[in-house]
């Protein structure tokens, strides 16, 4: 029998189902999946002081599910290049001062890191790779989500080795493994080596 408890832990928190609305009145629909939100927090509560980032923050859902994760002495910082899209999802946490909300390109993130959990969903994951995992602090979680599950080694998609997947994967700094999501999807998750 689940608890009330247990149930209270699974529920979708209430931000998410605000972000999920933007992306119903806006037609976003490249919102993460509640698996991988489910992840995302984790990683956030993994780290209850550190710093939080998001590229690619879209309407706000999988900034929420890292907003549910929060620690108190955390900050979490996501970036957005759509303005209307960055402008709705800064209203969902508006009354939060650990959370900022940028508008432009995912490089705007530079200036917060190293990042102790990076959401790499746009920009950067995979236009420049190698900066995005530059940008973790030492023993940092990165999370990719949006992969192919793949049997064969190397991964495959679409007939093609991935990769992008291979680079994270196979990363000198980075200790990584691809986690399914869904029978049909895939995240990898990294953590970088303390040197």
């Amino acid at each position: 029998m689940i608890s009330d408890e247990q149930m209270t832990a699974r529920a979708v928190p209430p931000r998410v189902v605000a972000a999920e609305a933007i992306a119903s009145e806006t037609g976003f629909t490249k919102s993460c999946l509640p698996e991988v939100g489910r992840l995302l927090r984790l990683a956030a509560a993994s780290k209850p002081d550190g710093v939080v980032a998001e590229s690619g923050t879209g309407s706000g859902v999988g900034t929420a599910w890292l907003h549910s994760g929060l620690g108190a002495g955390a900050r979490l910082v996501t970036v957005e290049r759509d303005e209307e899209l960055a402008r709705r999802a800064s209203g969902v946490f508006a009354d939060d001062e650990r959370v900022g909300v940028l508008t432009g390109d995912w490089r705007l993130l530079e200036r917060h890191a190293p990042f102790d959990v990076f959401f790499c969903d746009g920009g950067g994951k995979r236009d420049d790779p190698g900066r995005v995992v530059e940008l973790l602090a030492p023993g940092g979680l990165l999370i990719l989500d949006d992969f192919t599950p793949s049997s064969e080694w190397p991964p495959r998609f679409e007939g093609e080795v991935d990769e992008l997947r291979v680079f994270y994967l196979t990363h000198p700094a980075l200790e990584a493994t691809e986690v399914l999501t869904t029978p049909a999807s895939s995240a990898v998750v990294a953590a970088r080596r303390v040197p």
